[in-house]
């Protein structure tokens, strides 16, 4: 468990330094320029990834049940998991009426992917890496939209065709991944 906890941390220091510390990102920026910024936030974003990958298996080896969510569950997550995909399909198309309605899709994506798992997943290291996920996402949705507000910035709809393109591709996407890529990458077969 310290292996995913460990991981957390130095991923979540990297996501959270916006929230807690605006100006911080900028004065890196300064200091290092844009690539080296970059370079940086993402060797340490994706060294606290691979931990957490690593953590999370290392835990699901020896678990600690909480609780066993009812089978019932499942469909219930599905449900979300596709809404999940399709605001994060939304988040990186040209904007459209769910961009614009939403502002920070992807964050939204992350909040009910989150919520999803936490429904249908009672082991504690699940819920701790669940939870932590959740609990970032709500904290840098709440500072982005601070953000927002205080530039000014509005979200102008864009053309239906937009949304539908985002439901189609989300949709797309959350078959394949159900179907196939959860198993593969994540080794749980879900229930189709």
């Amino acid at each position: 468990m310290s292996i995913l906890i460990g991981g957390m941390v130095l991923f979540f220091s990297t996501h959270f330094a916006r929230v807690f510390f605006p100006d911080l990102r900028e004065n890196l920026i300064k200091r290092f320029g844009v690539m080296g910024w970059r370079g940086l936030y993402s060797v340490i974003s994706l060294a606290g990834l691979g931990l957490i990958i690593w953590g999370f298996g290392e835990a699901r080896q020896a678990p600690n049940v909480v609780w066993v969510p009812p089978f019932a569950f499942l469909h219930v997550a599905a449900t979300f998991m596709l809404f999940a995909f399709i605001f994060l399909a939304a988040a990186y198309l040209p904007a459209g009426r769910i961009k614009a309605a939403l502002k920070h899709p992807m964050l939204i994506s992350i909040k009910i992917w989150a919520i999803g798992h936490l429904l249908i997943n009672g082991m504690l290291a699940e819920m701790i890496l669940f939870g932590a996920f959740l609990i970032w996402a709500v904290m840098a949705f709440i500072a982005a939209r601070k953000r927002d507000r205080a530039e000014g910035k509005v979200y102008a709809a864009g053309p239906m065709r937009n949304d539908l393109i985002a439901i189609i591709v989300g949709t797309g996407v959350w078959t394949v991944f159900i179907t196939f890529l959860h198993e593969w990458l994540i080794g749980v077969p879900l229930f189709f």
